[in-house]
């Protein structure tokens, strides 16, 4: 993309050795200078973005001045000195490339009419080469410049938005483990709390139901911790028939009669994980929130969409709406796969907890 600059010094001074230019040739060699800094400088800025370089409106016009004055003195020792239009299509070049999509066509054509009034073409007798070539040359030397600064600028695009790309990803990543660990150690944690209570009471009055009890919660603690290595290592896959059964185990010792209907290995395999993620968080918020006797787990799976609704009596009025993150991670992680969740009542004094999917 540089090498533009380089190209138009390289034949502008190519041209100048002919020694056809006299003592003329020391200021074009100046002028060549200032445009092919000049050039390179703005262009390099630009690199960082189009539109978004340098515009100093007092710098580029007399940069421009400078670029013209070559092709001034150029003309005087050549009729059509077509080399010498590239200085100011170099200037228009890294000029449009600082400047809005809107001002851009401006310059062109502003830039292309002032080079062709101070070579003389306007005056010449033959149109095609005093105006036409120049005017073709220009906009062709301009558009190939900006078409490699544009190409720079889109890979640059790509990149920040693979970058992006890429810090999404781990943040997905992220709320997934988060959502996880919430789930297994929400469930695991409000069982043991319940079963210490169960614990507490029966102490002294029936200390074989309290050792089973305390046995559950060892059990508990240890499949909490297996659990939660697995989410770490990634490797966590529990079926929907395993979390069922683990609620239904958990709500009876609570004392919550559950029924469950419906065939959970009917479930697809990819999705018995996010099934079994709503039948942990609908367990965890029936023994947070709830006054429950009775819940009732039902699964479907009919015109390939599978359904998993948990319901259950007794709803305290004060935890009537929604429970914490625990849904709010749910209808993201349904979400992600085309589905949905939906809450609200169930009767006088029930809640239902459902998850749709679409396989």
């Amino acid at each position: 993309m540089l090498g533009a600059g380089a190209m138009v010094v390289g034949i502008t001074a190519f041209d100048l050795s002919t020694g056809r230019y006299g003592w003329f040739a020391v200021p074009l060699a100046v002028a060549v200078a200032v445009v092919g800094v000049q050039h390179t400088r703005y262009l390099r800025q630009a690199m960082h973005g189009v539109g978004r370089g340098g515009r100093r409106t007092g710098e580029h016009l007399a940069t421009f001045a400078v670029a013209l004055g070559a092709l001034a003195l150029a003309a005087v020792n050549s009729p059509v000195p077509m080399v010498w239009y590239l200085l100011p299509a170099a200037v228009v070049a890294h000029v449009v490339s600082s400047r809005p999509t809107g001002a851009r066509w401006v310059v062109v054509t502003g830039g292309t009419v002032a080079a062709l009034l101070t070579g003389g073409a306007l005056w010449s007798s033959n149109a095609v080469e005093s105006l036409v070539l120049p005017a073709v040359l220009m906009n062709a030397f301009v558009f190939a410049d900006l078409a490699q600064l544009w190409f720079w600028d889109a890979v640059l695009r790509l990149d920040r938005a693979r970058q992006t790309a890429e810090a999404l990803a781990v943040a997905e990543e992220r709320l997934r483990f988060a959502a996880d660990l919430h789930d297994i150690q929400g469930h695991h944690l409000q069982a043991i709390a319940l079963k210490g209570e169960l614990i507490s009471r029966l102490i002294g009055r029936d200390d074989a139901a309290a050792r089973g009890h305390a046995d559950e919660v060892a059990e508990l603690a240890r499949t909490a911790l297996r659990e939660t290595r697995e989410v770490v290592q990634g490797y966590r896959r529990a079926s929907l028939g395993t979390e069922i059964a683990n609620a239904v185990g958990v709500l009876r010792a609570a004392g919550i009669e559950t029924a469950v209907t419906g065939d959970a290995s009917d479930v697809p395999p990819p999705l018995q994980p996010l099934f079994g993620a709503l039948v942990r968080e609908g367990t965890t918020n029936v023994l947070r929130h709830s006054l429950a006797r009775r819940c009732a787990v039902d699964i479907s799976v009919r015109d390939r969409q599978v359904s998993v609704r948990l319901s259950n009596d007794g709803v305290r009025p004060e935890d009537a709406g929604e429970h914490g993150a625990g849904l709010a991670g749910l209808r993201e992680r349904f979400a992600t796969v085309g589905g949905r969740i939906e809450v609200g009542a169930d009767g006088p004094d029930g809640f239902a907890l459902l998850g749709l999917v679409r396989s």
